[in-house]
């Protein structure tokens, strides 16, 4: 079931009229129950994977918290060992379910390269949607229990709903224990305002799938199925056509997620501040997949010792990081090579931010002026452009071919020729593709100044209600849909 579907336009509204009717004692099993039956709908038997990944971090919470009351050394044994163990059952299953044929791939191809002969055996295993983000959700109630930062919960139900909560459970965002759980133990009630706002933010993100990013992935798909074979103005047309698709397909998302919740009385943290506004690849992290991000950086990059040991130890733990997040995203090379580049992004503007601030001095260059600004966004969404041309393509090989496409074979010629027509989407597509990301803009830049959806909520009615229709009936009119409303799934899901 995903969001964009019919069956959710019935289970979302079937969900919270019987939430709010039944009384407030029973709220949180009902939720759970849809929860699961939410994430059953794709594959039944990797509920059980949920179910045992919660089983085992409520437990080590649990031991974590007993282990706290004894003498002082033999604490910090214990409470260390329930955390290596709440952390190595959770990352066995994630490994096994994601990464075990990708770890087999690559133990072959360099027993390969040394000639031996390694047969790979042929693993029948469906990677379960979500696992990367409910396994890290889990994990970060376990250490923050260790850390002293929350104390363990006895609830069984609540934090199972804290694990499984059905808006965020399969592409985030990544919730921590004391935002979210805390959230769950507390009475809701129905808030009409609340409520409204979040169908309107549920609305836009509607709109950023069916509209913007389903639309964008027709001229994607047909341009990265034959990798260098397209003109190079093609090949970049279409490498800034996906990051738009990927923003919008995964910002969508986490809108629909955020605004869903919301209708339910629950507040999720933001994953998203307009990313294509950055001045740089550090800003880009702090508006991009922001709840992963700061988990990456809490969990692994302040434990490597961050920022506090020097340079040299700073850009490995940054270079680190990276690889872990590509990797995260994919047990493929090339999601790697694209981690990879991101932590090289950071390194190199680290280590070249004096002698850009001695040229911007010399030249006068204001460093919050306007012209500074634009050339930082210009500089910023081309380094990230090119990276996503990694992250989209099949592999390190056909990334390095349609990128090669830029320098050998660029130029206007195919864009004005109408060749770009030849990929899948017409001069109407176009237009309304061009028209939609201009709102889309239009709503970033608002949102950069101050939160744009309360904004609207001040409007008087006839202005909230012309924007209401114009959003519905643009993802009525203008969505891609499949044959037989083929519901297209987010990009997330794979992850």
């Amino acid at each position: 079931m995903v969001f964009n579907s019919v069956d959710f336009l019935i289970f979302f509204p079937v969900v919270c009229l019987v939430y709010f009717i039944i009384p407030r004692r029973a709220r949180n099993v009902w939720l759970l129950l849809a929860s699961y039956y939410f994430y059953m709908s794709w594959n039944p038997k990797y509920a059980l994977l949920i179910l045992a990944s919660t089983a085992v971090t409520y437990l080590s919470g649990i031991f974590i918290g007993w282990a706290g009351t004894k003498e002082a050394r033999r604490a910090r044994a214990l409470k260390r060992l329930f955390l290596v163990l709440s952390f190595g059952v959770n990352l066995a299953i994630l490994c096994v379910f994601k990464y075990l044929g990708f770890f087999l791939d690559t133990v072959a191809a360099l027993l390969g390269a040394v000639g031996i002969d390694m047969k790979v055996p042929a693993l029948d295993i469906l990677l379960p949607v979500g696992i990367s983000f409910y396994t890290f959700q889990a994990l970060s109630y376990t250490a923050d229990v260790y850390a002293g930062k929350l104390t363990p919960r006895r609830n069984f139900i609540t934090y199972a709903l804290y694990v499984s909560f059905f808006p965020q459970l399969v592409a985030g965002p990544i919730e921590r224990s004391d935002h979210l759980l805390e959230q769950l133990e507390r009475p809701r009630s129905f808030d009409y305002l609340r409520a409204r706002e979040g169908l309107l933010r549920m609305a836009w993100g509607l709109f950023q799938k069916v509209v913007v990013a389903d639309r964008a992935a027709v001229f994607v798909d047909a341009v990265f199925a034959s990798p260098g074979a397209a003109p190079g103005s093609v090949a970049g047309t279409a490498m800034v056509f996906f990051f738009i698709q990927i923003y919008c397909d995964f910002g969508g998302y986490s809108n629909i997620a955020i605004g869903a919740a919301q209708v339910l009385g629950v507040e999720l943290i933001e994953n998203f501040r307009q990313p294509w506004l950055a001045v740089s690849i550090r800003d880009f992290w702090r508006r991009w997949h922001i709840s992963l991000s700061t988990w990456f950086r809490d969990y692994v990059y302040i434990p490597l010792g961050g920022s506090r040991r020097g340079k040299v130890r700073k850009w490995l733990n940054t270079v680190t990081v990276f690889l872990l997040s590509g990797l995260w995203h994919g047990a493929q090379w090339h999601f790697v090579a694209w981690g990879l580049l991101h932590g090289v992004y950071q390194v190199a503007g680290d280590m070249t931010d004096g002698p850009r601030r001695r040229i911007r001095a010399a030249l006068r260059i204001r460093e919050d002026g306007a012209l500074h600004r634009v050339c930082a966004v210009a500089v910023t969404f081309i380094l990230t452009t090119a990276a996503f041309c990694v992250f989209r393509a099949g592999s390190v090989r056909e990334a390095a071919l349609m990128l090669r496409s830029l320098f050998t074979d660029f130029g206007p010629k195919a864009l004005l020729s109408g060749q770009i027509l030849e990929f899948g989407l017409d001069k109407w597509d176009l237009a309304v593709f061009a028209c939609s990301v201009a709102a889309l803009m239009a709503v970033d830049l608002l949102n950069e100044r101050r939160p744009v959806w309360p904004l609207l909520e001040r409007q008087v009615l006839p202005v909230r209600w012309v924007c209401y229709l114009a959003l519905i009936f643009a993802v009525l009119i203008f969505g891609v849909y499949g044959p037989g409303y083929d519901a297209a799934s987010f990009i997330y899901f794979a992850f």
